[in-house]
């Protein structure tokens, strides 16, 4: 790294304690010279950065390898970064099932837990269902409350920036709910509150069958389908957090409701939760041909939605997600779909990452939070390399 002008001293000695932090982390016990020519930093200013960082726990001296350990004479010293100096967590909230994944600074899993819910919990009880499998995972991993940094938290419904669901219609209650709110006085961290879908696709394209893509739609598919969008590597939510909902395309004129696509019969399927949904995709595996009319209506729908969210956005990837059992069979409706209408379609492809999706993605929207911290500089400065 180069001469830096403009600023003041703080904030030069944040910009050089990101860049060797950055070093560390992506090196293997890089010594005080490694970390010198990573960062083109002079070798007193690395010293006194790693002087720096020791103090802050974020770094310790990592023992040397077996080579250098046979050789005489005092080998150099090497460090590690830390991800055991803070943890982060990524909790999902669904209709039938909560979960968490604990992870260190470094975003590598360590813990993780799961409880079934009832449909019909109440906001309350959900959420004392979450704060008792929160406990459960810091308890079996041993890692202390005080020790978490950020938790991201991914929930369906419309969410606001401050965490508020405004919309929800997935889970008893959850309209209106604080959600964010309610959680912060469980920890002494940040509490991050995401829509599921949006937390899904940044999981996808972290971890799953989107990580060469910067322009993604993840669809997760269920009963109301909703999608989260990555624009040039970046979460598109809209102006009101709304971005992608495209459960509610049917009511663009189209009349018939989820409750009469899923229908064997000639009344509304009642009650339309997930269990009766599976029956009537089990059914259809079986070769009912009721329910494989029933099936190849939902798909068509969502093939529809899909496609409408895609001439929007233009995107290179769409993953699809979701409960829903047989999901395979949209893939091959879904193409010929976008290959009508697009000049260039996208390529379509299940998720890689399944229940875990939603987890993981509020995982890293608590990591991205940290590193904001860890990493990121304020002000205005112009560096030259």
């Amino acid at each position: 790294m180069g001469k830096l002008t403009g600023g003041d001293p703080s904030l030069l000695r944040r910009i050089n304690s990101a860049v060797v932090l950055h070093a560390l982390r992506g090196a293997d016990s890089p010594t005080l010279t490694d970390l010198t020519r990573i960062t083109g930093l002079s070798r007193p200013t690395v010293e006194g950065v790693v002087e720096g960082l020791f103090g802050a726990g974020l770094v310790v001296e990592a023992l040397p390898d077996e080579s250098e350990a046979r050789r005489q004479g005092r080998p150099a010293r090497r460090f590690r970064f830390r991800a055991e100096a803070g943890h982060l967590l990524g909790v999902e909230i669904g209709p039938h099932r909560v979960s968490a994944l604990l992870s260190g600074l470094d975003g590598r899993i360590v813990g993780a837990g799961s409880r079934d819910v009832s449909e019909t919990a109440c906001a309350d009880d959900r959420l004392d269902q979450v704060r008792g499998m929160i406990a459960d995972v810091l308890r079996r991993t041993g890692v202390q409350r005080s020790s978490l940094r950020a938790v991201g938290v991914g929930s369906p419904g419309i969410v606001e920036a401050d965490g508020t669901v405004r919309l929800g219609t997935a889970l008893p209650d959850w309209t209106g709910l604080a959600l964010g709110e309610r959680l912060r006085r469980s920890f002494r961290c940040p509490v991050l509150v995401e829509n599921d879908a949006n937390a899904a696709a940044v999981a996808e394209h972290w971890k799953g069958a989107a990580t060469g893509s910067d322009d993604i739609v993840f669809v997760l598919a269920g009963l109301s389908p909703g999608a989260g969008a990555l624009i040039g590597g970046r979460l598109h939510r809209g102006f009101g957090g709304a971005a992608g909902e495209i459960g509610a395309l049917h009511l663009l004129g189209r009349d018939v409701t989820p409750e009469h696509l899923l229908s064997t019969t000639d009344t509304p399927l009642v009650p339309l939760d997930e269990q009766a949904v599976a029956a009537v995709f089990a059914k259809a595996r079986e070769g009912d041909a009721e329910a494989r009319a029933a099936v190849a209506r939902f798909i068509q729908r969502l093939v529809h939605d899909v496609a409408a969210l895609v001439l929007a956005l233009d995107p290179e990837l769409v993953v699809i997600g979701g409960w829903a059992a047989g999901l395979d069979g949209v893939l091959d409706p879904l193409r010929d779909e976008l290959a009508r209408y697009c000049l260039r379609p996208p390529r379509v492809a299940l998720s890689l990452l399944g229940e875990a999706a939603v987890a993981t993605g509020a995982l890293r929207l608590a990591l991205d939070h940290v590193e904001e911290q860890l990493f990121a500089v304020e002000g205005t400065m112009t560096a030259r390399r």
